[in-house]
């Protein structure tokens, strides 16, 4: 997939963190909730264009279609744990420091990139000097970028840092044009609007609740 529309899709998180927050933290999962998931799958659904809705016209897609709902569902089971993530670390909270959080991060990361390789036998390195160069920035900018996170979510509540974390869209568009030369289509940026709409929407009621 694009950038642009995989990094929408899983910005529909927020849905699902209200959704397990009702669940494992007993927060109440309001109508104003379910308007928000509403308008987080309508989202989607105008990114993935699903033929059953739109018809079998696909042109306008650079890659195949099995390819885009290959990354569809990989964009939304990063949602889904990013959710189970945030509320994990809320659960938890100041009760453990932010860096044995990124430690059981790192090292579970890494065993279980290693068992799975294992399995799949896809133990190699890229011959290029270049592609080892972005693997080794990919490991760090993720780590940073957790580390930032998880520091945020101890000092601030969700809504604030939510809210911020929708930069992630804009950033994504921006790379695309300017980066990949690919410009996004109006299907992903009005999924895009739904979608952040959605996360905004969720991040700002669950500001005010906490306010209150």
């Amino acid at each position: 997939m694009s950038l642009a529309d995989a990094t929408v899709i899983t910005f529909s998180s927020p849905v699902f963190t209200s959704i397990f927050a009702c669940i494992f933290l007993k927060e109440k999962y309001s109508p104003w909730d379910a308007l928000f998931t509403l308008f987080a799958i309508t989202g989607v659904i105008l990114i993935v264009r699903p033929p059953f809705l739109f018809g079998s016209d696909t042109s306008e897609m650079e890659e195949s279609y099995s390819d885009r709902l290959k990354g569809t569902f990989a964009a939304v089971g990063h949602a889904v744990l990013a959710a189970l993530t945030l509320v994990l670390l809320r659960k938890i909270g100041k009760s453990v420091d932010y860096i044995l959080s990124i430690w059981y991060y790192v090292v579970i990361g890494l065993l279980q990139s290693s068992i799975v390789l294992s399995i799949l036998g896809e133990w190699s390195l890229p011959y290029c000097g270049l592609d080892r160069l972005f693997l080794i920035l990919i490991g760090l900018f993720g780590l940073g970028g957790q580390i930032f996170l998880t520091k945020a979510l101890q000092i601030e509540k969700v809504g604030p840092v939510a809210i911020m974390r929708t930069m992630d869209v804009v950033f994504a568009f921006i790379f695309q044009i300017f980066v990949f030369n690919h410009v996004p289509t109006w299907w992903t940026v009005s999924g895009a609007l739904c979608v952040v709409a959605s996360s905004i929407g969720v991040a700002v009621r669950k500001w005010y609740q906490g306010s209150k």
